[in-house]
């Protein structure tokens, strides 16, 4: 590099709103998020591509999808967004250290928690984090017996049984089945689920008896990659939320006529004295799914 040259900084605002247009996939839609209007949104991008001298984004009518420069980009975009807001937001934090016990269900922790708690974990590298992943009902018993710090559970929203604790998601959940397989109406129903008890196998089993569809449980598995399996070989159709359908299996609901199943909750409960490690843990959970 020349001497006299002065290294150029890229503005946090314009990796903002990239992760944004990207994430949301449309210009219109990330101008709403960031309150700014679309053609400021799209002069960012374009200021973007020109400090980087490369194409961020391919554009069509219906939607806007990252290159595979872009898609290069996107991860240490994130990284540098969040560093930002930990600065503005916690500048004056002291370290934190210790062990955190994290209880959570198997299917949440496999799809939206690694992320989550690797960010963690890059900002607060003396603490260590121990995950283990159970069925719900075990779950609590054991953060009663004093195992977990914190836990993430499956629960009906706003049920007795499951009241207190901090809403962290909503999950959509949907009827999965393997592809071009179809179960006659007159005869029962094969399904693949969890061991009770288990909010996602309540769901189906009761939305069934409501519908007077016949039934019959084929395969039982408290391994989500086990039920997942059973599921591609055939052996019968399951409940997943809908952001966890694998690209090889199908949505189906109305091919079956097959009863709709009400949302399912998920809640962080923790001890009312905690660590500042897991103070800080329980914050991130709940910021980081509320962000998405």
């Amino acid at each position: 590099m020349d001497s006299h040259q002065l290294p150029q900084n890229i503005d946090v605002e314009l990796l903002r709103t990239f992760a944004t247009v990207c994430r949301l996939r449309s210009f219109s839609a990330a101008a709403a998020a960031v309150l700014r209007n679309q053609s400021t949104i799209s002069l960012q991008i374009k200021r973007l591509e020109a400090i980087l001298d490369r194409r961020l984004l391919n554009r069509s009518t219906h939607f806007v999808e990252p290159t595979e420069e872009g898609r290069a980009l996107l991860e240490p975009a994130q990284r540098m967004i969040e560093l930002n807001d930990q600065l503005l937001g916690r500048p004056l934090q002291p370290v934190a250290h210790g062990r955190v016990r994290l209880g959570t269900p198997e299917d949440f922790a496999t799809f939206h928690l690694p992320d989550v708690l690797a960010r963690f974990s890059r900002s607060h590298p003396r603490v260590d984090l121990e995950v283990k992943c159970d069925l719900t009902l075990n779950l609590v018993k054991r953060f009663r017996a004093g195992d977990f710090d914190l836990i993430l559970i499956k629960r009906e929203p706003q049920s007795a049984p499951s009241r207190g604790g901090t809403k962290v998601w909503r999950e959509e959940l949907v009827w999965v089945g393997a592809k071009l397989v179809r179960a006659a109406a007159d005869i029962a129903l094969p399904l693949a689920l969890s061991p009770e008890p288990c909010v996602y196998r309540k769901r189906a089993l009761d939305g069934l008896r409501r519908s007077k569809r016949r039934w019959r449980i084929s395969y039982t598995c408290e391994s989500l990659a086990g039920t997942i399996a059973a599921v591609k070989a055939g052996l019968g159709i399951t409940v997943l939320p809908r952001e966890m359908v694998p690209s090889d299996l199908e949505v189906i609901g109305r091919s079956h006529r097959l009863p709709a199943l009400p949302d399912a909750e998920i809640a962080l409960l923790q001890h009312r004295t905690l660590s500042a490690a897991a103070a800080l843990l329980s914050s991130h959970i709940v910021d980081s799914l509320e962000r998405r």
